[in-house]
């Protein structure tokens, strides 16, 4: 066997000679057809006497070392030997390192670029910024912030670094070979064998992901053996260390390697360490704050300080850590013996400030920002990774309007869930037709949840074992509270969780300005944390008689060309209509109250009150195609259809796109997309990209400010949205200018009053808020307390009284809108003679409008406090 496999290989062998032969000998007829005849017989003649010369200076080498050695002795053979080996292993030594830097037929991966060590990219957070320069929080899948400058550094620091980690860092290049002495003679020994690692080879390791890359280009496919890819790895480290010692000085290979490294808890970098710990700076740290940071990079889980709170010196692996930093501080001459007797014997005392990606406020809004940057980038083929990125982003949010926003939430949600849970006493909310519970709700809900799926896939044959998981195991959690600020801890099953979410009524605010487009507070829910749906721009719901005003433009804007003074009658209206099974059917909306006046209504009086008859009719007669034409040109992108319910707002849309659709009433028939970004910075303050508004005319000037002083209608004229400014406790205005038109606003209340809206405008703000249950069978059961003016507007005006009382926010504070001047619009807008028109506040006495507030407020069978809770 041995002799056949001989022969086999002295044939390939043999082969592959021939081969290389025949291509020098095509190279040298090339090389001869190339430069001539003449010059190819000139080239043979220096090569010949080349080979000359050399064999001369070869028999004078040999003559001289025949001279000098004496090849009889017994050393001779011994030492040919050991040159032999010598010399053979140095060749494969370099030729191994030649593979390793070259990655060699990809035999052993890829080496970091000339490029790459001198612009190193440390993976670090990139940070969120309101427009005010408030940092909003970070997106990171490392928390890192790298330090720049290495004064910045506690020198107890470095001290302790070097001392643990490398003693002779200041002699060596890159490679201790002193330590890597003593590496095996403790192998040799069988004790400890230490550590041969420098700070420079740990550098190379941290930075450039030598032992974590995957993939064969960067991998190697030695790097897949077991025990070889060690070796790779670590000599991958070593040509790298020596490199960086290059290109670094010492100080900054320090500064390099301590922001790079893991200190545990989401911890990376000394400095987001130093705050996560200690909440200090890294050139604050003392002596002993140093020490446990640098304990740490040995085992972050086992001698993280915080495992330990509370806990018995002799049972603190992180204090024992601490004190052999120290004492190795004294062996390097460092610390003193005697400051170290005093140092090792005092606790650890923790300030911890861990930093999470959800700290702060707007968290709705930096996944909204998040996912925005992603399809921008994405778009426009750039390269962004928000997590590693390092990268500034300025937003439009104003950090106070985004408080006062979440307050506003908070507190009116507080009063309306209170409300709520009296409402429905000891029933459950959700409901079908007719006002009885939906059977089986909770259990459908609950095989949705990750939780029952994976049960079902550990328990597919057993439902009694998934049923015991899900009712019966109870157990602590902390909870989103139900009558307190924050949250509370309660014993619940996963069943009990989920019954318990159910009965909470969420919202949504979104706040811009109409001019820019930019977004000063957006809040998705009721808390990040355990509501996770954005109700801004995720969720899509009916919106109700806020949608109307898009069936008024059509008709002012539109073909029509009507005036607000045009009048319709408030009747009953039907038209036939084709239902979901493709069938014909008659459809009658009905009014609010259930009943007709039968009066004849100006467009203007008939949006106040929001008539729904007048509204039917007025889509019928400019056309549902006209009206569909106009939300879409005004921003509304979710889909629609041209039914004729759409004027009744019976197609989902969300409350970002229809504050974006709304800004064109205030902006002169401009419509601006809402905008979440002013611009995006690299980590060294370079600007990446600057955003501008996008605008678009949508629709005349003229039409834009009819619609506005319809809209003041809502809130000044004694419509749906009058409770603004009335009520008890806090006013939004004070009465000398309570009556001025600064607001314009639109309610709006869907079927069984699953939604409550209410969009509000003043000078130069537009907000909306969306209340209401997850699902649309969770709500109240009658409109006193359902309805958006009793739900969504008591919240935006507690947000209006917070932005009129702050004087930083000055440039907020509602001003009166310009009066129409007769002679740019050119349409009937007074309908002073137009029957039924609600009295113009402008045109009456404080005294004469309190009364006919009184009795709005009547006609409701409500009156609403400060809170808009009803009582």
């Amino acid at each position: 066997m041995l002799a056949f496999i001989k022969k086999k290989y002295a044939l390939v062998r043999a082969f592959v000679w021939a081969k290389v032969v025949a291509f020098c000998e095509l190279l040298v007829a090339g090389f001869k057809k190339v430069v001539g005849e003449r010059i190819y017989s000139i080239c043979i003649g220096y090569a010949v006497l080349g080979q000359v010369f050399v064999q001369t200076q070869n028999r004078k080498v040999q003559a001289y070392y025949d001279a000098k050695v004496d090849k009889t002795s017994s050393y001779y053979r011994p030492v040919v030997r050991i040159y032999r080996v010598f010399f053979k292993t140095a060749l494969f030594v370099l030729i191994y390192l030649f593979i390793v830097e070259t990655n060699f037929f990809f035999l052993t991966g890829e080496m970091p670029s000339v490029d790459d060590l001198q612009n190193p990219k440390l993976s670090q957070a990139s940070e969120i910024y309101s427009a005010d320069g408030v940092l909003l929080g970070k997106f990171f899948a490392e928390n890192r912030t790298p330090i720049r400058d290495f004064k910045q550094i506690s020198p107890y620091l470095v001290k302790a670094l070097v001392a643990t980690e490398d003693a002779r860092f200041y002699q060596h290049t890159g490679i201790d070979f002193q330590a890597w002495a003593g590496v095996l003679v403790g192998i040799v020994k069988g004790g400890d064998r230490g550590g041969g690692s420098t700070i420079s080879q740990q550098l190379a390791k941290n930075l450039f992901k030598t032992r974590t890359k995957k993939g064969f280009a960067k991998t190697g496919i030695l790097g897949y053996i077991p025990g070889l890819n060690k070796l790779i790895y670590k000599s991958k480290e070593w040509v790298t260390a020596i490199k960086l010692e290059r290109f670094y000085t010492k100080d900054e290979i320090i500064l390099w390697y301590l922001n790079t490294v893991d200190y545990g808890n989401n911890a990376y970098g000394i400095k987001v360490a130093s705050k996560a710990y200690f909440n200090t700076t890294p050139d604050s740290l003392n002596i002993q704050e140093a020490a446990i940071l640098v304990g740490l990079q040995k085992a972050t889980t086992t001698y993280n300080p915080k495992r330990y709170i509370g806990k018995p010196l002799a049972e603190n692996k992180a204090w024992k850590r601490r004190n052999v930093v120290l004492a190795q501080m004294v062996k390097a001459g460092y610390l003193r013996k005697v400051d170290f007797d005093s140092l090792a014997v005092l606790p650890i005392e923790l300030h911890e400030n861990e930093e999470s990606p959800y700290d702060g406020t707007g968290n709705y809004f930096k996944v909204a920002v998040a996912k925005y940057l992603n399809e921008w980038a994405q778009k426009n083929e750039i390269e962004l990774d928000l997590y590693r990125d390092g990268l500034k982003i300025v937003t439009t949010i104003d950090s106070k309007m985004q408080i006062y926003a979440e307050e506003a939430v908070e507190e009116g949600m507080r009063s309306t869930q209170k409300a709520f849970d009296n409402h429905w006493s000891n029933q459950n909310p959700w409901v079908g037709e007719g006002g009885k519970e939906i059977p089986g709700f909770i259990d459908t809900v609950a095989k949705r949840t990750d939780y029952y799926k994976y049960l079902a896939t550990k328990f597919p044959k057993s439902p009694d074992s998934i049923k015991h998981y899900m009712k019966d195991v109870k157990r602590e959690m902390w909870v989103y509270s139900r009558n307190s600020m924050g949250e509370e801890k309660r014993t619940m099953s996963s069943y009990d969780s989920i019954q318990y979410y159910k009965k909470f009524l969420q919202a949504g605010m979104m706040t811009m300005d109409p001019y820019t487009g930019h977004i000063k507070a957006w809040v998705g829910g009721l808390d990040f944390k355990y509501f996770k749906y954005d109700h801004v721009k995720q969720g899509r719901r009916q919106p109700g008689s806020t949608f109307k005003p898009f069936v008024y433009t059509a008709a002012i804007d539109g073909p029509k060309d009507l005036s607000p003074c045009y009048t319709m009658k408030d009747a009953a209206f039907e038209v036939e209509v084709e239902n979901e099974k493709g069938e014909m059917e008659m459809w009658r909306p009905h009014n609010a109250n259930g009943s007709f006046s039968g009066r004849e209504l100006p467009l203007k009086r008939a949006l106040a009150g929001s008539i729904n008859s007048i509204a039917a009719r007025l889509t019928n007669e400019v056309g549902a195609d006209t009206v569909m034409y106009y939300a879409q040109k005004m921003g509304i992108k979710s889909p629609l259809k041209p039914k004729a319910s759409i004027g009744l707002g019976s197609f989902d849309v969300t409350l970002y796109e229809m504050i974006g659709a709304y800004s064109a009433f205030i902006n002169e028939g401009m419509h601006v997309e809402p905008m979440l970004v002013q611009e995006i910075k690299d980590q060294n303050g370079k600007v990446l990209q600057h955003f501008e508004p996008t605008m678009e005319q949508v629709i005349r000037k003229e039409s834009a400010q009819l619609m506005r002083f319809m809209l003041e209608g809502v809130v000044h004229g004694g419509g749906t949205g009058s409770a603004l400014l009335f009520g008890e406790g806090d006013v939004l205005l004070p009465k000398d200018n309570r009556y001025a038109h600064v607001f314009a606003g639109k309610t709006g209340t869907t079927s069984n009053h699953s939604d409550g809206w209410f969009i509000g405008m003043s000078h130069n703000l537009i907000s909306g808020v969306w209340v209401g249950g997850d699902d649309r069978s969770i709500h109240f059961r009658t409109g006193a307390l359902g309805e958006g003016s009793k739900t969504a507007l008591p919240i935006f005006k507690r947000f209006m009284i917070k932005v009129v009382k702050d004087p930083m926010l000055a440039q907020y504070r509602p001003q009166p809108f310009d009066k129409l001047d007769r002679r740019v619009v050119k349409k009937d807008f007074d309908c002073s003679n137009g029957g039924g028109e609600i009295v113009d506040s402008l045109q009456v006495s404080d005294s004469e409008l309190d009364s006919l507030n009184a009795l709005i407020d009547q006609s409701n069978e409500v009156t609403n406090d400060s809170t808009g809770s009803p009582k």
